[in-house]
Order: structure tokens, then C-alpha cells, then sequence
């Protein structure tokens, strides 16, 4: 079932570029938006980590896609948390 979900999100990444006026004419264009370089950017933004979510998730190496975020958020220890004495 995981490959399924992969080969969905990959092809509905594709039609989310391909039909990314149209999304965007139906969602609008939000304020907050126009500071990622509005709607349009935020649809290949967001078709973009779908599609390679897919296909870290079709390989296997969803860890290997992460392993910057679970850094950044353990703050490099394998424990996690905040360092010794530091802030959040």
C-alpha cells in the first residue's frame, strides 16, 4: 500500500505543477503568501516535497531525506532536547 501512496503522490505532484494557475486562481492569492513569491511559488514549493517525499518513500530512505531536520531538532545529539544550559 506504501507504493501506492507513493505512485499517487507522485503523479499528483506533476498535475499540481501542470495546473498551477488554475489552483491558484481557486485558492487565491493570500497575503502571507506574496512573501514566498505568491501563490503560483507556493504550489511548486509544496509539488516539489510531495514528489520527493514519493520517492524517498518509494526507495526506502526516508531517513536519509530527514536526517537534516531530525539534526536540527535534536540540535546534533541523538537525544534530542536542548543543549545543556541553552534555550529552546
Amino acid at each position: 500500500m506504501t507504493y501506492v501512496f507513493a505512485i499517487i503522490g507522485i503523479i499528483s505532484s506533476f498535475f499540481i505543477v501542470k495546473k498551477r494557475e488554475y489552483l491558484g486562481d481557486c485558492f487565491g492569492d493570500p497575503e502571507w503568501a506574496s512573501k514566498i513569491g505568491g501563490i503560483y511559488n507556493l504550489l511548486t514549493i509544496i509539488a516539489v516535497m510531495i514528489f520527493f517525499w514519493s520517492v524517498a518513500s518509494l526507495t526506502g530512505t526516508m531517513d536519509v531525506l530527514f536526517a537534516p531536520i531530525y539534526m536540527f531538532l535534536s540540535f546534533g545529539r541523538a537525544g534530542g532536547g536542548a543543549p545543556e544550559g541553552g534555550m529552546l
